[in-house]
C-alpha cells in the first residue's frame, strides 16, 4: 500500500532537519513525506529544499501562512495533497527508531487507526541529539522519561498491544489511520484555533463513525524532543468544541478536509 508521513512544523528548523534524516534513515521508507508547515518563515524552506535534493523520496513542502496556530487547517492542507492509502502522523519534534514505518504499516488493520507511543527526552537530552544530529538512546539513559517506550520487542507488542473506544491518551505525534477513514468524518476540524483537543476531536469522529482503536505498545518507538509548552489561552473554547462533539457523537466537522482540493491548494 501507499504511504504518506505528515510531519508537522512551525519555525524549528533543526528538530524538523534530525527528523526528516531519521525518516531517510528507515528499513522501509514511506511512499512521500509531507511537511505540514503551519507558517514557518524562510529558513524552513530552505531546509525543505536541501533535503528534496538528496531524498530518494518525494518531500512535498506544504506550507500556509502564519495566522497563529492553526494546525487543523495545516494538517488538512497537506492530507487533500497526499497519495498514500494509509496516512502516518508524526510532528516536527519527533523523531524515529529505523523500523517505525515498518511497524505502523505491519500494524495497519483495516477499520482501525493507530495511536503509538513516545519517549519523552529532557532538555539536555534534546540538545546532545540536536548536536549530534542522531539518536542513540537506550533504556538506562538519564533525561529520558517513559523508559519503557525506548523498548522495541516483536513478542512484547504482540502480548501488550490491544485495541479498544477510548478518547483517553490521543496523541497525534505518533498516530496513523486510512485516509479514506478521515475523508468519510471530514478530516480535521478547522473551528480549532490555538493549541489542543483538535487530535481528541478528530479521533472522537472517526469512533462515532466505527473506525475503531489499536494501542501498539513496544513497537513504532518515537523520540519527542523537549520544547517549552505552547501556549493554552483557547483551550476553554476548544474544550467546548470537543464536548459538543463528544455529547452529540458527531462523525461530521463543517470546516475540515472538504475546504481544500485534492490538489491541496
Amino acid at each position: 500500500m501507499k504511504t504518506s508521513l505528515i510531519i508537522t512544523t512551525f519555525n524549528w528548523k533543526e528538530a524538523l532537519e534530525l527528523s526528516v534524516l531519521s525518516v531517510l534513515d528507515q528499513t522501509v521508507l514511506p511512499t512521500e513525506i509531507i511537511i505540514a508547515d503551519d507558517g514557518s518563515d524562510d529558513d524552513t524552506r530552505s531546509l525543505v529544499e536541501s533535503l528534496q535534493q538528496c531524498s530518494p523520496i518525494p518531500i512535498i513542502h506544504s506550507w500556509q501562512e502564519n495566522k497563529g496556530f492553526r494546525l487543523s487547517r495545516s494538517r488538512n492542507k497537506a492530507l487533500a495533497s497526499a497519495k498514500g492509502d494509509y496516512i502516518i502522523l508524526i510532528d516536527g519534534d519527533i523523531v524515529i527508531e529505523q523500523n517505525f514505518i515498518a511497524d505502523h504499516i505491519e500494524a495497519a488493520r483495516e477499520g482501525y487507526f493507530i495511536q503509538g507511543c513516545r519517549v519523552l527526552l529532557s532538555n539536555n537530552s534534546t540538545k546532545r541529539v540536536l548536536q549530534k544530529k542522531e539518536v542513540t538512546l537506550c533504556f538506562s539513559d538519564p533525561g529520558v522519561e517513559n523508559r519503557k517506550n525506548c523498548i522495541r520487542s516483536p513478542l512484547l507488542s504482540k502480548l501488550f498491544s490491544f485495541s479498544n473506544r477510548r478518547l483517553s491518551g490521543i496523541k497525534t505525534c505518533n498516530f496513523a489511520f486510512w485516509k479514506k477513514h478521515a475523508e468519510l468524518v471530514n478530516g480535521f476540524n478547522e473551528d480549532f484555533i490555538g493549541w489542543g483537543r483538535e487530535d481528541s476531536e478528530f479521533t472522537a469522529r472517526m469512533l462515532h463513525n466505527g473506525t475503531k482503536r489499536q494501542n501498539l505498545k513496544f513497537k513504532a518507538v518515537a523520540y519527542h524532543l523537549y520544547h517549552k509548552t505552547y501556549s493554552r489561552e483557547l483551550i476553554q473554547k476548544n474544550d467546548s468544541i470537543l464536548s459538543h462533539t463528544i455529547k452529540n457523537k458527531l462523525t461530521w466537522c463543517d470546516n475540515g478536509l472538504n475546504l481544500h482540493s485534492t490538489s491541496g491548494q
